[in-house]
């Protein structure tokens, strides 16, 4: 069978890529070697920026918010148990300084990987992505006009031919493994035991604290639909010493205890020193294995991965931009993740058990969240010596950041302009003229302040959502400095 882009791995970035993949209208098939998602749930919550992808896609509605506390993430506190005495609360990053500033139409999702996995699978299946469970892929190969996969389910081998390849397949990644691609940081930390337990706490979650320290046992937190996870030292537990382990935890033995599941868990720290190698991508964990307790970097990040490389696949498979374009994946995602891997070595996770910290400047959530700066041929003005994240307000409309938020109807934001394909943002009629030319869609906004614009200037808007270009003011020659702008920064065919 042939295909556009085979996804091999079924976790939240391969079938993320699979979702904008498809909503792009670019054939998709994903192959999972499991029947569904893990019965661990892993990752809980999604930051707002997330959420924004998801709206896009028409997905966000309906969701839970987020536990996430404006500025703070989710706090966390050392504690003797939960119904014991708490002591000093831990952040795992500095407070943000607070702002009267809305930086986004969303708050974030509170959702576990579980269960935001089969939303994610369903929405793509209604877009028209195949989707494989139950198949591994037993071995591929590249050659200058594509890749082929042999893959098999629960019959015969058989082969699939696609254009592009991305590799989601997890922290172990024998995709990027057969592909010869090293990695770089911290590397292994520790390993821990966990046990998923169902109790009814929630009147412990009434300050909004979500996350606990608790001295002499371990690491305790909820799932926000009455599931809690404690994290244990690496040895082996029987189920009498699980409860008694739980018990110790909670502080009180009179409450009905469900054990779900348990796990082992090997926390490490590495990001790739390639992101993509002929027409093979790594995505998410495949990509960069990020620990997921001070930040919540790991998951979000790659999902970020997938709407990034999304729109470049789609931008090259219907022939608008060159190959050149994707190039600009490395270029724009591996710079994010390292900066990733550093904040998270910067940020003390209340355990101390993983050596020293970075001696890394921190940057605020906010920062983190919506303000990373790109970098590439597709961004023209996005020099060097700019940092690599800054607050929206601070970016003030920067190429190379993410088009800012503001509202320009009720229940509308800038945000909801953009995704679909380019967008000229601007109030004059020579722009609009300009952008008419090259057949670039044209949004009139007023609110041009937040984009660092005169009345006279414009923001070429990117698919993902990024700006590509600005002219703070009106040129000599609207259309002609458009039409460079954006030849280059979209890899445009002549």
């Amino acid at each position: 069978m042939k295909t556009s882009v085979l996804v091999v791995g079924g976790g939240l970035a391969g079938t993320s890529a699979a979702l904008f993949l498809a909503w792009r209208g670019v054939p998709v098939t994903l192959v999972e070697k499991h029947p569904g998602s893990s019965p661990h749930p892993r990752a809980v919550g999604f930051t707002a920026r997330v959420e924004e992808l998801l709206r896009a896609v028409g997905l966000a509605d309906g969701l839970p918010p987020s536990r996430m506390v404006k500025g703070f993430g989710i706090r966390r506190v050392r504690v003797e148990s939960l119904a014991g005495e708490w002591f000093e609360e831990t952040f795992w990053s500095p407070p943000a300084e607070l702002s009267e500033i809305e930086y986004s139409p969303c708050t974030g999702v509170g959702v576990a990987q579980d269960r935001m996995e089969p939303i994610l699978r369903d929405k793509a299946r209604e877009l028209g992505a195949d989707i494989r469970m139950s198949t591994r892929m037993l071995e591929f190969s590249q050659d200058d006009d594509g890749v082929t996969a042999i893959v098999q389910g629960d019959g015969e081998p058989y082969e699939i031919r696609a254009d592009h390849l991305i590799a989601a397949d997890g922290h172990r990644s024998p995709i990027r493994e057969a592909l010869g691609i090293t990695r770089s940081g911290r590397g292994y930390m520790h390993t821990s035991r966990s046990v998923l337990f169902r109790a009814p706490l929630n009147e412990y979650l009434k300050d909004g604290i979500g996350q606990f320290i608790v001295d002499g046992v371990g690491f305790l937190t909820t799932y926000g639909d009455g599931r809690w996870v404690l994290m244990l030292e690496d040895r082996e537990y029987d189920e009498p010493e699980l409860r008694q382990q739980i018990v110790r935890a909670i502080g009180r033995d009179d409450l009905d205890i469900e054990i779900i599941t348990t796990g082992r868990w090997t926390i490490s720290a590495a990001v790739a020193d390639q992101f993509a190698k002929g027409r093979v991508f790594l995505a998410g964990d495949a990509a960069h294995t990020l620990p997921p307790s001070r930040g919540g970097f790991g998951a979000n990040v790659g999902i970020e991965d997938s709407h990034n490389l999304a729109w470049k696949l789609a931008a090259v498979l219907n022939g608008e931009s060159r190959p050149s374009l994707l190039d600009t994946y490395d270029a724009e995602r591996r710079p994010v993740a390292l900066l990733c891997h550093q904040q998270i070595f910067a940020r003390n996770d209340g355990h101390n058990r993983d050596g020293e910290p970075d001696d890394a400047p921190l940057i605020d959530n906010s920062a983190m969240h919506y303000g990373v700066l790109y970098r590439s041929d597709a961004v023209l003005g996005a020099g060097p010596e700019l940092p690599p994240a800054q607050r929206p307000e601070q970016w003030n409309g920067q190429p190379g950041t993410r088009a800012p938020h503001v509202w320009i109807a009720p229940g509308k934001s800038t945000l909801d302009l953009f995704q679909r394909g380019w967008v000229l943002v601007a109030d004059h009629p020579q722009w609009e003229e300009a952008a008419k030319q090259l057949g670039i869609r044209y949004e009139r906004i007023e609110q041009l302040d937040v984009f660092g614009l005169s009345a006279k200037g414009a923001s070429l808007v990117r698919p993902d959502g990024y700006i590509a270009w600005r002219s703070t003011d009106l040129p000599d020659d609207p259309a002609g400095t458009l039409e460079t702008a954006f030849r280059t920064s979209s890899a445009g065919t002549p």
